[in-house]
């Protein structure tokens, strides 16, 4: 058989499975049939990867908001509508489309968008796989359309360019979500039809909750479980087994939308009325900062999980000499004196600052909710992760017994800045 339609092919490919003939069919085909079935997305892809003719309520949709577990195809499913948006046939006096590729960091939409397992590169066959230039942050097909890389992080980047289509990623987690986002609708401007796929693990987000409710965005959600088949076993033994049914789970794993736990300590709009786009000049600094005028400022969440000593006092070390560090903070109670000792022996100069839990966690924490209650501590851009486990620490913990490595980072950190000694200037040594 030999044959240049890709339908035909599909047909035929349906017919024989029907039939039963299927290993006599795919031996009947030649190399580049057979590879062109490997390539044929709307062949493989399930329904909910594939673009949804119109939004909710009917109507054309201009934004596509694709909510899915871990693993659940999302980028997938980006990549392969960017690159129908790309090879799409046009008219003879229609330009080439221009793309936006929008990742949480440049890093992100190189090693994701474009050169992860599922993206640009991977999607294409190799006589049509684009060139991406690393140096330009820029991919190029051969018939001439271009997609350009930007980072969340830098939401002015998007101020000038235009665009025919986007690809946003994993847009809960981007550190200036409006901002980039409202400069990214700015650029939207290009061809008879400008549209934007949005593939996201969903938090209960402002911007998030603002696309659910616009009549111009199509919604699909999709669990973790729908792409099991692709999915390592021990993958879903052990984690969807772990977390199935706990709040973290039904997040992460079932695209749920959730809102804050009735008893946590950190409310969500508690932490979105605190939110600033950057922080002030910092008297001290210890991954979080306070100011001269004695307001806290969070900066990053450097949590790291499951690393040999080595590993995380690197880690550690990194974080400290980001942000131009004070101090690292080590609790006594949970080996700080191994900590001190490890991260002597990658840098004997770090100054390390111990303390010692005497109270519980929650009872430790609330001194610092207190602080946010005040409109005393901010954070800087988005910390999803951090923010994620606040609002779901209330009096038990976290929901599913689980441990808040992240939160007791954080009340550790406003603990030494704030609630003890936090008038002290800054501190270069022990």
């Amino acid at each position: 058989m030999r044959t240049n339609s890709a339908t035909i092919l599909r047909d035929a490919l349906s017919d024989s499975i029907r039939r039963g003939t299927l290993k006599r069919f795919l031996e009947s085909l030649s190399a580049g049939e057979l590879r062109r079935l490997h390539y044929d997305w709307p062949l493989w892809a399930r329904e909910d990867q594939l673009a949804p003719e119109a939004a909710q309520g009917g109507g054309d949709w201009t934004t596509w908001l694709m909510l899915g577990g871990r693993g659940a195809g999302k980028t997938r499913a980006g990549a392969e509508w960017v690159r129908s948006i790309a090879e799409a046939p046009r008219g003879a006096f229609q330009p080439p489309p221009r793309i936006a590729l929008i990742g949480e960091t440049f890093a992100d939409a190189r090693s994701v968008m474009v050169e992860g397992v599922s993206g640009l590169l991977a999607v294409h066959p190799p006589e049509t796989r684009p060139l991406f230039e690393a140096s330009k942050q820029r991919v190029t097909w051969p018939n001439g359309a271009v997609a350009q890389l930007f980072s969340a992080e830098d939401p002015e980047s998007l101020r000038g360019p235009q665009f025919d289509a986007a690809w946003a990623d994993e847009l809960a987690k981007w550190r200036r979500p409006e901002a980039t986002w409202d400069m990214l609708q700015f650029g939207l401007r290009l061809g008879e039809r400008p549209r934007q796929v949005v593939t996201t693990t969903p938090r209960p987000l402002p911007l998030i909750k603002a696309l659910l409710a616009e009549p111009s965005v199509a919604v699909t959600r999709v669990a973790t479980a729908a792409n099991a088949v692709n999915l390592a076993p021990r993958f879903l033994e052990a984690i969807v087994g772990k977390y199935r049914g706990t709040r973290l789970g039904r997040q992460e794993l079932m695209a749920e939308l959730l809102e804050d736990r009735p008893d946590a300590l950190w409310p969500r709009a508690l932490i979105e009325g605190l939110r600033v786009g950057e922080a002030p000049a910092l008297r001290r600094i210890v991954v979080a900062g306070v100011s001269g005028d004695g307001l806290g400022y969070v900066l990053k969440d450097r949590t790291v999980q499951g690393l040999s000593p080595a590993g995380w006092a690197k880690a550690a070390l990194a974080a400290y000499h980001a942000v131009e560090a004070d101090c690292i903070v080590a609790e006594v109670n949970q080996g700080g004196e191994l900590v001190e000792a490890v991260l002597r022996q990658v840098d004997r100069t770090v100054p390390v600052r111990s303390v010692r839990a005497t109270r519980g966690k929650f009872l430790r924490a609330e001194p610092v909710a207190a602080l946010y209650e005040q409109g005393r501590v901010f954070h800087v851009g988005s910390l999803a992760e951090l923010e994620d486990e606040m609002s779901d620490f209330g009096p038990d913990g976290l929901s599913g017994g689980r441990s808040p490595d992240r939160v007791d980072a954080l009340v550790w950190a406003l603990t030494a800045l704030m609630l003890q000694g936090g008038g002290e200037p800054r501190v270069r040594g022990l």
